[in-house]
């Protein structure tokens, strides 16, 4: 089996973890069992113990000092921004609906590198950029009658996750993905707390049920970052990337057995441009910027 072949396999696995993770999450928060907010802390609270001992396996340093200092910073504002606005987007907005805004999460990390880290983009992902942003608008719909507030969760979860993966970029070579896992579980249970400060009744322990739902949250996405990790080191950053995307179609699928949404006409044109100008601008930028040279990380 190829490098490309095993690591496109293992982008997929992490895809659907992170799409069984993102169900799991819907189930215990939706069934009123936990709070998004204590939901959110326990998931994070697994998370980074998970990847902590996962460290001292490797015999890497739990805490680094790159953890306070200005890159990584901006980077975990931008984790807990994330995990905060699409844990509320998992809670109150279609799952097929949010899923689908967050495949727009890599057009804006090229958005940003442009803005911020003055990479150079030609005319033809300009172009992607900006067909994927109108399959945003469609799928949010902002005219009086057909847009709903709740969906700008799913919009500022996507903005924290593209800051979150563009500031991996400007990150320090020395700090590990695993290190990176810690750091990022950390900021999901800040997150958490952050969320907890407005729900009623504060820190309700969570129902047995719901308890068993978020565990199976945590279990799921520490796999899917895992694979996730593995996908990236193991085949062409132009092959592996694309494959991303099975998230949506895993997801869509999970909508609509489990919880059955069934996505209107305008979401499913929304999704297919995101995702058709997202997979051009992740073969292109890859190919520009060489295989192996983009850090990422899970959501």
């Amino acid at each position: 089996m190829s490098d490309n072949l095993r690591g496109s396999l293992f982008m997929m696995l992490a895809m659907l973890g992170f799409a069984i993770e993102d169900a799991f999450f819907k189930s215990a928060t939706g069934s009123g069992g936990v709070s998004p907010g204590v939901g959110t802390m326990i998931f994070g609270f697994f998370g980074t113990v998970s990847f902590a001992l996962l460290a001292h396996w490797k015999r890497e340093a739990v805490f680094r000092r790159a953890y306070i200092e200005r890159p990584l910073l901006i980077r975990s504002g931008f984790e807990i921004l994330g995990r905060l606005f699409f844990a509320l987007s998992l809670a109150f907005v279609p799952l097929s609906t949010t899923s689908a805004i967050l495949q727009a999460a890599p057009l804006m990390v090229t958005l940003g590198a442009v803005v911020v880290l003055k990479e150079p983009v030609g005319m033809r992902r300009w172009i992607a950029m900006i067909v994927g942003f109108l399959g945003v608008l469609l799928i949010l719909r902002p005219t009086p009658s057909g847009f709903d507030s709740t969906v700008i969760f799913a919009v500022l979860g996507m903005i924290g996750f593209a800051g979150r993966d563009l500031m991996t970029r400007a990150s320090p070579p020395e700090v590990s993905s695993t290190q990176l896992g810690i750091l990022g579980f950390l900021m999901v249970f800040i997150a958490g707390c952050v969320i907890t400060i407005f729900e009623t009744p504060t820190l309700a322990a969570p129902t047995p049920t719901a308890f068993a739902l978020i565990m199976g949250t945590a279990v799921s996405g520490v796999f899917a970052y895992s694979a996730l990790t593995k996908a990236m080191r193991t085949g062409e950053v132009s092959v592996v990337a694309p494959f991303r995307y099975s998230r949506l179609l895993i997801a869509l699928a999970i909508a609509f057995i489990i919880f059955g949404e069934r996505p209107d006409a305008l979401t499913l044109v929304g999704a297919s441009l995101i995702v058709g100008s997202g997979t051009y601008t992740l073969i292109r930028g890859a190919r520009k910027d060489g295989a192996g040279s983009v850090r990422q990380t899970g959501v």
